[in-house]
């Protein structure tokens, strides 16, 4: 078993007045060659963005991206048609394939909106470009690790271009969890959202992540009301 601990202090800052963003991994500005990425996980960003503000109109090719709001309402269009809302529950997912383009902004004129923006790097270049996305009830995530995200069309949750699991739990004070991996090869980088949780020895607090690799099974305890969100992915790309 290997293992990277990443505490939520050491992370990349960027705050622009309208966006305040915590990045795990190397991302504008902020260049660490030693965290340039965790496998195929590329991109692992803490969003906040100020009431009624947003990214403009921007491309993105060859990338999987994923958006998982915290809190508030994020309204996204896309070059392919799409105008949607997404806010807490909902999980998006856009394939950039061979080129899209987005814009994201805070629907709300009267409150902030706080959501993960998660790039994958797929395993097929060039694809077409889609866009997906569903809503999870809470019902579905409490004490349990819910599949929120795979590379199989017909599985739960939406599905990517990658050997890429997503799960994402609720987790009551002193429930212990077991998560196997579906691929042996793969690594799981586990963030948490809430709360304070041990996983295989390691403690972690609020927005601290590890990355563990050389491992078949993960144990996990919640040592209080806790969210985790759990991404298995290839290690070798």
């Amino acid at each position: 078993m290997k293992t990277i601990i990443h505490k939520s202090d050491t992370r990349g800052t960027a705050n622009f007045g309208w966006l305040n963003s915590y990045h795990t991994f190397s991302f504008g500005n902020y260049y660490n060659p030693e965290r340039m990425s965790f496998g195929a996980l590329r991109v692992l960003n803490d969003d906040t963005v100020s009431a009624g503000k947003g990214f403009g109109k921007h491309p993105h090719d060859n990338m999987e991206i994923i958006s998982i709001p915290l809190e508030g309402d994020l309204e996204h269009q896309d070059s392919m048609g799409n105008t949607t809302v997404i806010k807490q529950g909902d999980i998006q997912v856009m394939s950039a394939g061979t080129g899209v383009f987005h814009s994201e902004y805070n629907k709300n004129l009267d409150k902030e909106v706080k959501f993960l923006q998660i790039w994958i790097t797929p395993n097929q270049k060039n694809v077409t470009p889609r866009y997906d996305q569903i809503t999870i009830r809470d019902n579905d995530i409490k004490n349990n690790l819910y599949q929120i995200l795979s590379p199989n069309q017909e599985d739960d949750g939406v599905w990517i271009h990658q050997n890429a699991w997503f799960h994402l739990g609720k987790l009551e004070k002193g429930s212990t969890h077991t998560y196997t991996l579906n691929d042996k090869k793969n690594g799981v980088y586990a963030f948490i959202l809430e709360g304070n949780i041990s996983l295989e020895n390691n403690l972690l607090e609020k927005r601290d992540g590890l990355g563990i690799w050389d491992v078949e099974q993960l144990q996990i305890t919640s040592n209080e009301s806790s969210k985790i969100l759990l991404m298995e992915i290839p290690i070798t790309l």
